[in-house]
């Protein structure tokens, strides 16, 4: 009888705790805000969707959004240009680098992990945690696409 009392009462937590947990994520407005560039607004996708105060930012590229091409210079300028990107919308929401929680950064070669690195480090101070990996065809033919999670 006592091990069917210690079952009973777990069935019923669990059930509470589903019911909390539910109802707390029906709850959480989800927010697909439109992008700031205007050549951007018909993208089939965010620049950035808003859960609560973390804002999952779409991924960028080294491209300069005023002619929509990518920057010359390789990996060196196509990071810093992917790295303004983010700032452009994190601005437009109030915050900056420091916000950043989490990266995810794809390279085109791996051969470029040192060199991007040098660059990355001088922009994400306060060491947000990351994730890096290598992946051939990115858009627009780009050396780096970056893409964050931030948190106001």
């Amino acid at each position: 009888m006592q091990l069917n009392t210690k079952i009973l009462v777990m069935v019923v937590l669990t059930v509470i705790l589903f019911s909390f947990s539910a109802r707390s994520q029906d709850k959480t407005p989800v927010t697909f805000h439109p992008s700031h560039e205007v050549k951007k607004q018909n993208a089939p996708f965010s620049d950035v969707v808003q859960v609560g105060n973390l804002y999952f930012l779409a991924g960028q590229i080294g491209m300069d959004h005023t002619t929509r091409t990518l920057v010359k210079g390789g990996i060196v300028a196509e990071t810093h240009q992917a790295i303004a990107n983010i700032t452009s919308v994190l601005k437009q929401h109030d915050m900056d680098l420091d916000n950043v929680v989490k990266c995810t950064v794809i390279l085109s070669s791996m051969e470029d992990f040192a060199t991007f690195n040098k660059v990355y480090s001088t922009y994400f101070t306060k060491k947000p945690a990351r994730t890096t990996f290598a992946a051939a065809g990115l858009a627009r033919n780009a050396a780096i696409e970056i893409d964050v999670i931030a948190v106001k």
